[in-house]
């Protein structure tokens, strides 16, 4: 399950076929404009095409992405009400949508970090209450800038063990090589980061890999997206990523800068990734000593 996230401009049902247009069979969309509050309506026929379209293209694997402005762990209860009405909305299109999760960033305690956590879980727990079903959210470890929540493990950690049972149970976690990065996590030792991961929240949780190279200096806090390779980050944690057997059921999305040609540079990323999975065309894990792609 490898793709993009990939534009819903022209509505939802027009990001199937850009994600078939590269060869993906997962991606990742916005449901809504991010950068706005407005929540859109969805029509009858929208869904139904935008279902279609889905086993139409025959992706594997359909996620969303929540808004840019919902703080769940926000101290200002004005804007955590406005944010978890947001946030509910998020999940009721993904249920009507047949989207399976919905990835969320943790939000900006602004205050006090562990009255921030207590806050943001509690959103998480409501508003999961409020749409009952199968949708999950995939909690997003952040780069760590500034107040946000969730850079680290043993923060991600904290935040679903805040929740209760029934919400737990459709919480998982989604990672970001470039936020990894950002934080001080070493990637050039990355099965040491996997196993990390699993003691302190188990490998049966990672549902999500987006997959970014980074502009920005390892342990800066700094989150800039740059192409597979060609960052600071190199080719060798990807190509280990690939071929980690562990980590073959999990979603893996790119986010790699679109810039002129967002279909070629796309369609490039993707060829890497899938090149990365080999060694001198045999499956991962096949004996070679040859040097891969």
């Amino acid at each position: 399950m490898l793709g993009a996230h990939v534009s819903s401009q022209g509505g939802v049902a027009a990001a199937p076929a850009r994600g078939a247009a590269i060869r993906a069979t997962a991606i990742q969309l916005f449901t809504k404009t991010p950068n706005q509050w407005r929540e859109p309506t969805l029509a009858t026929a929208d869904v139904a095409r935008f279902r279609g379209e889905v086993a139409r293209h025959g992706l594997e694997m359909v996620v969303a992405h929540d808004s840019y402005l919902i703080n769940l762990a926000s101290p200002d209860e004005a804007l955590r009400a406005r944010s978890m009405q947001s946030f509910t909305n998020e999940l009721l299109r993904c249920r009507e949508l047949g989207i399976r999760a919905i990835v969320s960033h943790p939000g900006n305690y602004m205050d006090d970090r562990a009255a921030g956590l207590e806050r943001n879980a509690r959103a998480y727990a409501e508003c999961l209450a409020v749409v009952p079903g199968d949708v999950g959210v995939w909690i997003e470890g952040t780069a760590g800038s500034g107040t946000a929540l969730g850079a680290t493990f043993e923060e991600l950690a904290a935040l679903r063990d805040a929740l209760p049972p029934a919400a737990r149970g459709r919480v998982g976690f989604c990672l970001d090589t470039a936020h990894l990065h950002a934080v001080g996590y070493e990637l050039a030792h990355i099965e040491a980061v996997w196993d990390e991961f699993d003691r302190l929240i188990g490998l049966d949780l990672l549902k999500c890999l987006h997959l970014n190279d980074s502009r920005a200096a390892a342990g800066s806090r700094v989150d800039r997206h740059e192409w597979i390779a060609e960052g600071r980050i190199g080719a060798e944690p990807f190509r280990r990523i690939m071929r980690d057997p562990r980590l073959a059921a999990v979603v893996k999305i790119i986010e790699t800068p679109k810039r002129d040609d967002p279909l070629r540079h796309d369609r490039r990323m993707l060829r890497r990734l899938r090149a990365y999975a080999r060694t001198n065309g045999r499956p991962a894990g096949s004996v070679s000593s040859g040097t891969p792609c």
